[in-house]
């Protein structure tokens, strides 16, 4: 029989681990530097948890077994499992907000046109904390977390799921939903193509089409004739874009106002975000100021933002940064003869005291002189401790 991994699954080799250690080391002390704690949630929570906030399709969470009547399903992301664990703790401890929470694990979710089911995640959910510090703490703890790793040319899309709303509000009540599943996708023919007035057409196109520097955009929103019952959501947009700009001028170009993103469902309540660096999406948040109600016994909500870093694309996007190879080990340490091995065991730990020494490995067989040089030469050893008996080493210098 050969056997397989599970549709879905994957291995993780020595240099995979290496490159993922190496990013999420950076991106947690960023985290840590912020304020954030870490916290660790289940694999498995009961189905109806995962997707109580509306933003997870039932169909997409891997279901399990159970003896239990209600469905279990893998987490397919953090979000909700950190909104059930804190939304009845934030009641009773009030004076703790807002809490800084930061997580780091996998994730399993169906995906359409994807092999892979499990993949995984880094990031920060800000709990109890609204307005437009919360807002820029978020968007400029991500900008710092991926400087941290030197990500090259990222931008982030920021967009404004009530802004949109209420710019779709403006529409006669009976194309808004038309509308809005267009704009969701993107899709500018559709809405060319629609049966709409003029007006309305031209006004929807107008929609699609908010997408560019965020001054300018924010100017002709201000200018437009729909727009007038607007101005302190324009406003808010205005002094986020500011607060980007003067706190984060190396990156103050690196920001797309984008009015058009949004997502078919009503998770998000204010700016939502994806940071795209060569075709891919490597992270994406946004506000959420009501899903800690669906979880609370007396339905009270907090107002939340946060962002997830998909660790695997941000891999992909960093490759050239990464490790290229596994550290190796400084020594290798040979018992001569069977009655050598105990001082061969000491030395070794001896070695592995010394502050500028990475690793030691002990040769575990007693192989021909010539057959553990090589050996050696391939793990990118330099040097070999050869302990006699009696306690003698003697050490060999080996040509990489």
């Amino acid at each position: 029989m050969v056997h397989q991994l599970p549709t879905g699954a994957k291995d993780l080799l020595p240099l995979d681990v290496a490159q993922k250690c190496w990013i999420e080391s950076r991106i947690q002390k960023v985290f840590q530097s912020w304020g954030y704690q870490r916290i660790i949630t289940p694999t498995v929570e009961h189905l109806r948890s995962l997707t109580a906030g509306g933003a997870v399709d039932p169909k997409s969470v891997i279901q399990l077994h159970s003896n239990s009547i209600d469905i279990l399903g893998l987490r397919p992301e953090f979000t909700a499992s950190i909104a059930r664990a804190y939304a009845a703790r934030l009641a009773s401890h009030v004076a703790t907000c807002p809490q800084r929470l930061y997580y780091n694990a996998n994730v399993f979710r169906r995906r359409a046109n994807s092999t892979s089911e499990e993949s995984f995640q880094a990031g920060v959910e800000l709990l109890g904390a609204s307005g437009l510090l919360a807002d820029g703490e978020i968007l400029l703890l991500l900008a710092e977390s991926l400087d941290h790793v030197e990500l090259p040319d990222w931008q982030i899309i920021l967009g404004d799921a009530r802004l949109t709303v209420e710019l779709l509000a403006l529409l006669p009540e009976q194309y808004r939903a038309k509308v809005r599943q267009s704009l969701a996708k993107l899709d500018r023919i559709a809405i060319t193509e629609m049966d709409l007035p003029e007006d309305v057409k031209g006004y929807a196109l107008e929609l699609v089409d908010l997408r560019g520097k965020p001054k300018d955009i924010l100017s002709r929103l201000s200018a437009s004739k729909w727009t007038s019952g607007l101005t302190g959501e324009i406003n808010y947009l205005k002094s986020l874009i500011d607060l980007w700009e003067s706190t984060n001028q190396k990156a103050s170009d690196r920001l797309i106002l984008d009015l058009s993103f949004m997502q078919t469902f009503d998770y998000y309540t204010g700016i939502v975000f994806e940071l795209v660096c060569n075709n891919y999406v490597v992270a994406q948040g946004g506000r959420y100021d009501h899903l800690l109600g669906v979880y609370h016994p007396q339905n009270i909500s907090y107002p939340s933002i946060g962002f997830c870093i998909n660790l695997e694309d941000l891999q992909q996007a960093l490759h050239k940064q990464l490790p290229q190879t596994l550290s190796t080990s400084n020594c290798l340490v040979v018992a001569k003869t069977p009655e050598a091995l105990q001082s061969a065991f000491s030395y070794a730990a001896k070695l592995r005291q010394e502050p500028q020494i990475s690793a030691i490995e002990l040769e575990l067989e007693f192989r021909n002189a010539d057959v553990v040089r090589d050996y050696a030469r391939s793990r990118g050893i330099p040097e070999i401790a050869w302990v006699s008996s009696n306690g003698a080493i003697e050490t060999e210098t080996i040509s990489i």
